[in-house]
């Protein structure tokens, strides 16, 4: 069966369909990463977005239950230049053309992956439809051209308070679309784990009694999230906080520095990442099309701890005086290189010389 991908300029990809057949609609962005297709296709973080996997054969090892990063996937298509019909793997337990088909995410393969990823490089993102060959395609530019803001956290947070249970510090994971990749680390350290809904109120937070608060990464603007920038700014200071991803964003946005939008992010297993401190260069898994602006970090209590070598985009950011830090990237890797892993470790450091201190500036 024939589908098509029309984006917002007006230019049109035409391939095979395959999962589900429903039209769909989003922001389309590319991932370069050569695997870990599994991995990205449950990242909440793409909620809203059609991903456009650049390898060009995807399935090959098939999928199975254990790698998700959450049981149900946001993301509004996906488009790879071929899809493997027979997977091979001793792991494997599906295939991603049944997979896409149980989770009802439509695909598109058969087309210039390439072309469509040059495009968007050059251009920045475009809303693009994935849709039938019979449809009036000037009523769906139309459409694509009128750009609207959703709030896309509240469709991925989880709706009710949960406990992983640990004998270590009590950590309150705020959920703005976390991956199971955070929870997995932190339980791996014997964290006493709470995940919370993202609108929780301060007073829910606290009745938890958490040694550290981790604010989770997702998607969307985080200018959008008023609600969370109060929540932050209520609690820095008194409980020590990590943010990861979106989390990072909105710790900067709560610190008083300002977040834009990149032209078309960074979405991939090997960003290369220099911690500012020790000059250590490891490679770091990213997904995110905002970025903290580096100008508006002069005026701001706020300092950089990391930077991306390509295009010295800020990668992570300390408070001066509080007991706070965040990362752009993704320290628990999933997929891609596990290199920044013990930024969980800082964490629970600093935690730790915060309940001796308090008062004190605590440094990771």
């Amino acid at each position: 069966m024939k589908r098509q991908l029309i984006l917002e300029d007006g230019s049109v990809f035409i391939g095979g369909a395959f999962g589900s057949l429903e039209d769909s609609m989003g922001e389309v962005v590319f991932h370069t990463g050569m695997t870990g297709y599994q991995e990205i296709i449950t990242d909440s973080a793409f909620a809203g977005q059609i991903v456009t996997l650049t390898y060009p054969l995807i399935g090959n090892y098939g999928i199975n239950h254990e790698d998700i990063e959450t049981f149900q996937p946001s993301i509004r298509g996906l488009i790879v230049k071929e899809v493997s019909d027979f997977p091979s793997n001793f792991r494997n337990q599906q295939t991603i053309m049944e997979y896409c088909r149980d989770k009802n995410i439509p695909g598109l393969q058969g087309i210039d992956t390439r072309k469509l990823t040059k495009k968007i490089r050059q251009q920045g993102t475009l809303r693009g439809m994935l849709c039938s060959t019979d449809v009036n395609h000037d009523a769906i530019i139309k459409q694509l051209q009128c750009k609207q803001e959703i709030d896309l956290v509240s469709t991925v947070s989880t709706k009710q308070v949960y406990s992983v249970l640990g004998r270590g510090y009590r950590i309150v994971l705020i959920d703005y679309g976390m991956k199971q990749g955070v929870l997995r680390e932190l339980t791996l350290r014997n964290c006493n784990v709470s995940v919370v809904p993202y609108n929780s109120s301060i007073s829910e937070i606290l009745a938890l009694h958490p040694d550290g608060i981790l604010l989770s990464n997702g998607p969307g603007n985080p200018k959008n999230m008023p609600y969370a920038i109060k929540t932050i700014q209520s609690v820095l200071g008194k409980i020590p906080i990590l943010g990861i991803g979106l989390g990072h964003q909105l710790l900067a946005l709560a610190s008083g520095a300002e977040v834009e939008k990149m032209k078309y992010g960074h979405r991939g297993n090997s960003y290369p990442v220099q911690e500012i401190r020790s000059g250590k260069v490891m490679l770091t898994s990213q997904n995110h099309g905002y970025v903290v602006e580096k100008e508006s970090l002069k005026r701001v209590p706020l300092e950089i701890t990391h930077i991306e070598i390509n295009d010295h985009s800020i990668e992570g950011i300390r408070h001066q005086t509080m007991p706070a830090f965040s990362v752009q990237f993704n320290p628990e890797g999933s997929p891609g290189s596990e290199e920044a892993i013990e930024i969980f470790d800082h964490f629970l450091s600093m935690i730790k010389k915060w309940e001796g201190t308090r008062h004190e500036v605590v440094r990771y």
